[in-house]
């Protein structure tokens, strides 16, 4: 009972920033892959992608490691009183570290599935993340949240369309 009390709880939050991962990982690699073009830019992805793979996951941790103390810094500041500053440095740090890491994963990948263990469980990984998005977005609060905001974007260009025909 209690492990589908904790189920019901907690996959609804991390369903959700499985999302956020999943909407935020290929454009913002994207836009990091853009900045390749740069010389020495290029040259730091290529030591990268011929790293060893015990390197190469080092090298794939390290962004995480070293965002954690801006997002203890925000949940001070929240604690204090700063809850849109910390909120914002949150966010910021989320977005800047899925960008980070979703490159560097792009970088490292073939590196990383040499690692045995990493290759065994990096299949097991995606198919839990993709069976826990389908059991949210499988939800009555997904199907509510995705009606509700498919009518308030109709409301918005309704509104939008009235402001632009009536200036």
């Amino acid at each position: 009972m209690l492990q589908r009390l904790l189920r019901a709880l907690l996959v609804p939050f991390i369903g959700l920033a499985l999302i956020f991962e999943e909407w935020g990982w290929v454009p913002l690699q994207r836009v990091f892959a853009r900045l390749a073009r740069l010389p020495l830019w290029a040259r730091l992805e290529q030591l990268i992608t011929r790293l060893p793979p015990w390197a190469a996951l080092l090298t794939f941790f390290t962004p995480m490691v070293l965002l954690f103390p801006l997002k203890l810094l925000a949940l001070y500041w929240i604690g204090n009183g700063h809850v849109l500053l910390g909120a914002a440095l949150v966010l910021a740090a989320k977005v800047v570290g899925t960008a980070i890491v979703a490159r560097l994963f792009a970088l490292t990948q073939p590196s990383l599935m040499r690692l045995a263990w990493f290759a065994r469980w990096y299949p097991r990984w995606v198919a839990w993340k993709n069976g826990v998005i389908a059991q949210l977005k499988a939800s009555w609060y997904w199907r509510a949240a995705s009606v509700t905001a498919r009518r308030g974007k109709r409301l918005a260009a309704r509104a939008w369309r009235r402001w632009v025909t009536a200036g």
